[in-house]
C-alpha cells in the first residue's frame, strides 16, 4: 500500500511559476513509476507529466518546455515544476503511483488544485 499526498497547489497569474509536490509512504518509493494527471472541470483527466523509477521523464506535449517532472527517492517525494503557466492549466492536479513490475498496484492521491487567473 502507498499513501500520495501532494501540495503546491494554489492561485498562480498567468506566466507565472509552480511547484507540486507529492510525498509518498508505505512502500519503497524507487520501485514505483511516478505520474502526474490533471482533471479540467467538465474535461477527462490527462496525464500531464511522468518518470520512471530510474528518472526518465515524458510530458503531454501541451506542457513541453514549461513543465519539469523530477523525483527525490531519498525524500519519497516527486515534484512537478510548471513554469510559463496558462489559464488552460487550470485543474486538480493528481499524483500517481504504479508499480514497475505490476501494474496492479497503482495508487492515486487527493489532488491539489490549481488556478491560473489574474
Amino acid at each position: 500500500q502507498v499513501q500520495l499526498v501532494e501540495s503546491g497547489g494554489g492561485l498562480v497569474q498567468p506566466g507565472g511559476s509552480l511547484r507540486l509536490s507529492c510525498a509518498a509512504s508505505g512502500s519503497i518509493f524507487s520501485i514505483y513509476n511516478m505520474g502526474w494527471y490533471r482533471q479540467a472541470p467538465g474535461k477527462q483527466r490527462e496525464l500531464v507529466a511522468a518518470i520512471t523509477s530510474g528518472g526518465r521523464g515524458n510530458y503531454a506535449d501541451s506542457v513541453k518546455c514549461r513543465f519539469t517532472i523530477s523525483r527525490d527517492n531519498a525524500k519519497n517525494t516527486v515534484y512537478l515544476q510548471m513554469n510559463s503557466v496558462k489559464p488552460e492549466d487550470t485543474a486538480v492536479y493528481s499524483c500517481n503511483a504504479r508499480h514497475v513490475a505490476d501494474s496492479r498496484y497503482d495508487y492515486w492521491g487527493q489532488g491539489t488544485q490549481v488556478t491560473v487567473s489574474s
